[in-house]
């Protein structure tokens, strides 16, 4: 059941995810610089750590390579909702639209360009008038909407299998395969590996304490998760739907709900607004470190960071953009698949895990920034310090965890 997933991955985000939180944002709070100057700063006189840093920033540029365009998606269904375009379309004729849609390349070019648009006008604007005030209206602003849509999906007639399906654990179908996803979703959900988080935690007060940060960055993230849930499992069972259906559930299963609920436009509507919320927020914040890459290595100010960096992530998402159109014809990873996959594949499956290996070993040992400035970075200031007792842990087994989900993703690929 889909439970198992869930107490699965948020025990490893616990494991994996919140040390390599801490550290990312320790990192960013004692260098006050994004991932490779803030590497830079600490690392001792003569040693290169920093240059894994780099790697960090390239792996936040590969993500938007790909994310700009499936945000894309979002904004290109709130329309059709909105726009009622999905009205009396049968089942058949809803997934032949969203086909036809992946392979309109003008369409999903547009609504990239749109999605990079916003994203770094928005970074332009500076990071409290900016960023965090935005940010704050769209996680709010979702909230709102996903209560409103858990509310009306709990109480469609045959709901109940999809709860049960949802909150009631069953490990006996659970296999590697659904363990190893859970590692790597606890990895990808935050971007954690590639110094996303460290140019926020460069802008943490010290009066704060990181651990207590961290947990609530990962306590809100999980709730709109698992609320995410409650809308879309109930709501699929209620109309027979495919819970596995990856993708497809969001983009053809759910249009279908919507089309055969009583006010489903609005109801559509309002959800693919959350889901494009939700990919903004994120949009948002890889923007912003790129953006501070930038502009405390190469002097840009801010606007013109903005400008040149929009134009830059534009050209650089044209490929999977186009990957499903004219370029449909490569397959990188074999038949089936296309660029998406490639990129996808180089973040998830290679940058995500070695970045969070370097900042273990950078954040533990002597070589590096050392485990007693770790811990003085993160236990700074009020609430919940970082338990010290698990050191052994930290500097020892979770690079094997971590290792696991690398070799794992490889071997999956061949």
């Amino acid at each position: 059941g889909g439970a198992a997933f869930v107490l699965v991955y948020l025990a490893f985000l616990l494991l994996l995810g919140l040390p390599i939180m801490v550290m990312e944002f320790a990192i960013g709070r004692a260098g006050r610089l994004n991932i490779a100057g803030s590497m830079r700063v600490l690392e001792p006189v003569n040693s290169k750590w920093h240059i894994f840093g780099y790697l960090g920033i390239i792996g936040n540029v590969i993500l938007m390579m790909f994310y700009t365009t499936v945000a894309g998606w979002g904004f290109a269904y709130l329309y059709k909702e909105v726009t009622g375009t999905f009205n009396g379309l049968s089942p058949e004729e809803i997934g032949a639209a969203f086909g036809t849609f992946l392979g309109s390349s003008g369409e999903l070019v547009f609504w990239m360009a749109l999605t990079v648009i916003m994203g770094f006008f928005v970074c332009s604007l500076g990071l409290r008038a900016g960023v965090e005030k935005i940010s704050k209206f769209l996680m709010s602003g979702m909230f709102i909407m996903l209560l409103i849509l858990v509310f009306k999906a709990v109480t469609l007639p045959g709901a109940s299998a999809g709860l049960s399906f949802y909150l009631k654990p069953d490990f006996s179908n659970f296999n590697w395969e659904g363990i190893y996803a859970a590692m790597a979703q606890a990895f990808f959900t935050l971007s954690l590996g590639i110094g996303n988080m460290t140019i926020f935690g460069s802008y943490i007060r010290k009066e704060h304490s990181l651990t207590g940060e961290s947990l609530n960055v990962m306590i809100l993230d999980t709730l709109i998760a698992l609320l995410a849930g409650l809308v879309i499992f109930p709501a699929a069972f209620a109309f027979g739907v495919d819970a596995g259906s990856g993708p497809g559930l969001v983009f053809v299963a759910l249009p279908n709900v919507f089309n055969h609920m009583m006010g489903g436009q609005l109801w559509g509507s309002l959800f693919f607004m959350f889901l494009t919320f939700a990919a903004m927020t994120t949009v948002i914040a890889v923007f912003e470190n790129i953006m501070a890459f930038t502009i405390d290595e190469w002097g840009w100010e801010r606007k013109k960071a903005a400008l040149r960096n929009g134009i830059a992530i534009f050209i650089l998402s044209l490929p999977c953009a186009l990957g499903f159109g004219p370029w449909s014809g490569f397959a990188p990873l074999g038949e089936g698949t296309v660029i998406l996959d490639l990129e996808d594949f180089i973040l998830s499956n290679n940058l995500l895990p070695v970045g969070a290996v370097i900042f273990v070993l950078f954040c533990t040992r002597s070589s590096g920034w050392g485990w007693n400035s770790f811990i003085e970075e993160a236990d700074a200031g009020k609430g919940i310090k970082f338990p010290k007792r698990l050191k052994p842990y930290v500097s020892y087994i979770l690079p094997l965890i971590i290792l696991v989900v690398f070799i794992k993703g490889w071997i999956d690929i061949y």
